[in-house]
């Protein structure tokens, strides 16, 4: 492997360890004993959890192709998971806040193993059934795990403040050291071990029945609303009506579907990009990376979040605006760099420089995700949680979709274009959302209930 790779890796590395051993009182928060057992008890959960996810990630495509479907097939694969999660895991995620979080995690876990074990079959019906499960599984991850937090955190009387901690760990955590750790596991498995491509998803699922046991063993169950004579087509009215009525939520998901949609298509995109004469690329070590990157923005974050007078609606502007320009160096290495003809070998000057700028989009991925779940913590009301936040994955599911459906019907350089503008979108939406962050709600949850059952929702 290239000099290249280990410094970006050792940089990064070096970055992050000095981050962390430099904090001060200043960039710490006290918290109370009951807090930090609280906390760890649920970074370990949602570590597991993510384990199970980041184990599977790697080998889907892989695992496919070896069962001998080519890439259309395995493309109606991946989209039959991305529109599970946009209409069967919107309904199962919002039954959270009436049906209790606890329980809506617990059904994660068991959907989840349901879907793993369907790896085994090598029939195109029983695959796509498990796409269908994990497109529920996932809405489930990204809504029940967040909102039972939050309310839990509430309940208990902790300050609100300490949100934050348990957000900047649980993606330092799960979104990096986890997923580095996963992806050196899974290839031991699969390569030193020789036990085959469906091996890491049955380690997956010994992960998250271990996380399932400590669930059903240690947390408590909390609610949204939990009114009885409320149905869900109710519970989606009054969601889409605090939606359509305060602009700040309106935004919020605005912004996380524009990050969001951005993200998952560089996660399609980056391959092609570092390899466009099919250079040979040591994609393990590069994924493992990117997640030091997040790391080092997760790390960022917790710095920035622990500072009260620093708002997170101010310093995700900046955010915002670097990890648009970072996407654009594609388009500019296509226009400044002689592109080589040489079909194989190692990795290009564009490409080395391109890598740079993948690794700041995903330090910016890292300090997005802690920050957009305590801007979630403060602006969508507590009864609908679940709810509103799986109505924002509505326009990002149909968004990946297309993408998927379209990846190679427009030049690389175009999709990046689409992203990189789709981020200063967000930016500008973010400047707004800062300005009128501190205007009063116009109507509480309590008003919107009765809106929303006194007359139907036109739309």
């Amino acid at each position: 492997m290239e000099i290249f790779y280990y410094l970006v890796f050792g940089g990064l590395g070096a970055v992050v360890a000095a981050i962390e051993l430099s904090k001060n009182n200043k960039d710490r928060i006290n918290t109370s004993p009951a807090f930090n057992s609280f906390k760890n008890n649920y970074l370990l959960v949602y570590s597991l959890m993510m384990a199970g996810d980041w184990l599977q990630g790697p080998y889907v495509y892989y695992l496919y192709s070896q069962y001998g479907f080519g890439k259309g097939e395995i493309g109606q694969l991946f989209i039959a998971g991305f529109g599970s999660s946009m209409l069967f895991g919107t309904i199962v995620g919002s039954l959270a806040d009436k049906q209790g979080r606890k329980r809506a995690c617990v059904t994660y876990c068991i959907t989840y193993i349901l879907s793993c074990i369907t790896k085994h079959s090598p029939h195109y019906k029983v695959l796509m059934l498990g796409r269908v499960l994990g497109g529920i599984a996932t809405s489930l991850l990204f809504s029940a795990f967040e909102s039972w937090l939050v309310a839990e955190h509430n309940k208990r009387g902790f300050e609100q403040q300490w949100l934050s901690i348990t957000f900047s760990k649980a993606i330092f955590l799960g979104n990096g050291l986890v997923a580095i750790v996963a992806g050196l596991f899974g290839n031991v498995l699969v390569d030193t071990l020789s036990l085959g491509p469906v091996a890491p998803f049955d380690a997956a699922s010994c992960f998250l029945a271990i996380g399932m046991a400590i669930i059903l063993s240690s947390w408590t169950e909390n609610y949204g609303d939990p009114s009885e004579s409320k149905d869900l087509l109710t519970q989606f009215r009054g969601a889409a009506v605090a939606i359509a009525s305060d602009e700040k939520i309106a935004l919020l998901g605005a912004i996380q579907s524009l990050f969001e949609g951005s993200m998952y298509t560089f996660v399609f995109l980056w391959t092609p990009a570092l390899s466009p004469n099919e250079e040979e690329i040591p994609h393990g070590f590069i994924f493992a990376t990117f997640m030091l990157a997040s790391m080092l923005g997760s790390s960022l974050a917790s710095r920035l979040m622990a500072r009260s007078s620093l708002r997170v609606e101010s310093y995700m502007q900046i955010v915002f605006t670097v990890s648009a320009a970072s996407l654009l160096l594609p388009i500019l290495t296509s226009f400044l760099v002689a592109p080589s003809q040489a079909k194989g070998g190692s990795i290009s000057f564009s490409g080395c420089v391109q890598l740079l700028g993948f690794c700041a989009f995903e330090a910016c991925v890292g300090i997005f995700w802690p920050s957009i779940m305590k801007m979630r913590s403060q602006y969508i009301p507590e009864e609908a949680r679940s709810t509103i936040m799986n109505f924002f994955r509505i326009p990002l599911n149909i968004f990946v979709c297309i993408v998927l459906y379209n990846v190679n019907a427009f030049p690389i350089t175009i999709m990046f274009g689409m992203c990189s503008i789709f981020l200063f979108v967000a930016c500008i939406l973010q400047r707004r959302l800062l300005v009128i962050a501190e205007k009063p709600k116009t109507e509480d949850w309590t008003t919107l209930e009765r809106v929303t059952e006194a007359e139907p929702l036109n739309i």
